[in-house]
């Protein structure tokens, strides 16, 4: 589902783990730290030329919220890229939830007007390798501030 700023207060809690910020860096943002993220999120980007697209992950089985997946689509000079991100709160992980939400997303936007779709991965993380293959991304030998770009062109799906 679409990510709102009402999600924040939920979302907090699932992503409290300083753990999952080994790879990504930062901290866990209080309640009204991620209010004021989110609040930016949902207004969009400056640049009217580049999409944020965000949802929050809903597990059915527990009824909660347990990550997010968002994509932002930039224009280059082969045609708008999709650059995603995943993140699934600690408690949840090792179920599949990341892997499959990162595929219905990568799915979803090689029916968009997207000609590439790109991950920046920590060469150590390898459960965030594992979604990316999942999702049909495939490394490459291109490196962006220590994380390896893994790569799907939309033609593929």
């Amino acid at each position: 589902m679409p990510l709102l700023v009402k999600h924040a207060d939920e979302m907090a809690t699932v992503l409290a783990d300083s753990a999952l910020h080994r790879f990504i860096g930062g901290a866990p943002a209080d309640r009204e730290a991620l209010r004021t993220r989110y609040r930016r999120l949902v207004a969009g980007p400056a640049d009217p030329a580049v999409s944020w697209l965000n949802w929050v992950i809903r597990w059915r089985a527990a009824a909660c919220l347990t990550g997010t997946v968002q994509a932002t689509v930039s224009p280059s000079a082969t045609g708008p890229i999709a650059e995603v991100a995943w993140v699934v709160g600690t408690p949840w992980q090792q179920r599949g939830i990341a892997s499959e939400a990162a595929h219905g997303l990568v799915a979803w936007l090689c029916t968009q007007p997207v000609t590439e779709i790109v991950a920046h991965i920590d060469p150590q993380h390898h459960a965030s390798a594992g979604v990316a293959t999942a999702a049909g991304l495939t490394p490459t030998d291109e490196w962006q501030d220590g994380e390896l770009r893994w790569r799907r062109p939309t033609a593929e799906l």
